[in-house]
């Protein structure tokens, strides 16, 4: 490890020259290692490394790791659902370290025959990322990832969006995002005046940035672009702003999923969460139409954080591809039914949550009635021979 080292300092490194000379020594041993992708054993392999670290890190961070790492189960979905494919341009507007759109690429390079870390990839990768040190690790995630001509910008994406060319905003096939939660002052003030009109739908309260993100990414999708992001259920059902928002995504006929996952999958809250999928272009068979999906009880229990089960990812997967109705696990509903229920879209409205009644064996039940009345009429009987036997009774 080489945290804490100073390498200016003379009372352990000696003066300059000394320290040159152990400086050269240093990156002369280390360039004998080869650690190209194609001298490794597999491709990827740092990569890979790489963001297991991250990942442990994020577990060991707590609260603070949801900041900047999505689960890779809950990034494999979100992927599978939105299928990149090659020569599309994704985007990750809130991209943390990077994971989101290394799935993206390791999604096209199996669907195209490709090795990440070896193969070039026809796919364009953009992010932006608020936290500096976040930056910093997700510009290493990719580059260890072999996708080291990945667009990643600094800043606030709300405040001052830098995905942009010749003074628009640049627009995307995919773009894929878990935003932070109910952000508290995401930039209210400067939103009133956005100079991309990216808010015209309606201003979300000013403590709660849930639908200033979604708006953000709708106004980044090209005529045919899909959005998959995550978000917290109140954005299903909360009222004014959120609700005003909300109101004109579902008159604009861009909800196309809404799926409802387990609690405790995320780092930091353990509240549970939703998919929501908005499309610029939905298929004719699903205009008019949203998808609703009850995903919530099909996970597997850990000490310390639910995960999605392969299983799991399949059966939403296969849902959102067949879109039609299964019994307690998905629906589809016309946009007017929507509508009629004042444009809530909780989910538990559409798809039947509670626990299904066991049937009632008429036939056992009276059976085992009349089994229990001649026991208590054999105990009455007995009962009553004794009293008369110690001279009680007639």
């Amino acid at each position: 490890m080489l945290l804490g080292i100073d390498f200016n300092d003379s009372r352990k490194l000696g003066d300059g020259r000394q320290r040159d000379g152990l400086l050269h020594r240093l990156v002369s041993h280390f360039s004998q290692i080869r650690l190209r992708n194609a001298d490794l054993a597999e491709p990827d392999m740092l990569g890979r490394a790489y963001e297991y670290l991250i990942e442990r890190f994020a577990d060991d961070a707590g609260k603070k790791g949801g900041e900047f790492y999505t689960p890779h189960r809950v990034v494999e979905l979100i992927t599978r659902l939105l299928e990149p494919a090659e020569g599309m341009r994704v985007c990750d507007p809130t991209c943390g370290s990077g994971g989101m759109l290394i799935q993206c690429a390791e999604h096209v390079a199996r669907k195209t025959g490709r090795r990440l870390g070896t193969d070039p990839i026809d796919l364009t990768l953009h992010g932006q990322e608020k936290n500096l040190g976040t930056w910093a690790i997700c510009k290493m995630n990719l580059l260890l990832h072999g996708l080291p001509d990945a667009r990643i910008e600094k800043g606030d994406v709300i405040r001052d969006p830098k995905l942009a060319h010749g003074g628009e905003l640049m627009l995307y096939d995919r773009v894929i995002a878990n935003p932070p939660f109910s952000l508290d002052q995401w930039g209210v003030e400067v939103a009133k005046d956005d100079r991309h009109a990216r808010f015209d739908r309606g201003l979300p309260p000013k403590n709660m940035g849930d639908y200033a993100f979604v708006q953000h990414m709708i106004a980044t999708l090209n005529d045919r672009g899909v959005l998959g992001v995550v978000m917290p259920h109140g954005v299903l059902f909360r009222g004014s702003g959120d609700g005003r928002v909300r109101t004109a995504l579902v008159d604009e006929d861009l909800f196309e999923a809404v799926i409802g996952l387990p609690e405790n999958l995320f780092y930091g809250t353990g509240i549970p969460a939703v998919i929501l999928v908005l499309n610029r272009a939905k298929p004719e068979p699903r205009r008019g139409r949203i998808l609703f999906v009850h995903a919530a009880e099909g996970f597997e229990a850990r000490s310390n954080q639910n995960v999605l089960r392969p299983g799991d990812i399949e059966r939403i997967v296969d849902a959102f591809h067949a879109y039609r109705d299964q019994d307690r696990f998905a629906r589809v509903v016309a946009v007017e039914e929507v509508k009629e229920n004042d444009y809530n879209l909780n989910i538990s409205r559409y798809v039947d949550t509670l626990e299904p009644e066991e049937p009632l064996d008429v036939a056992a039940a009276v059976a085992a009635l009349r089994q229990a009345e001649r026991e208590r009429d054999s105990a009455a009987a007995k009962m009553d021979e004794i009293l008369r036997g110690l001279g009680y009774g007639p």
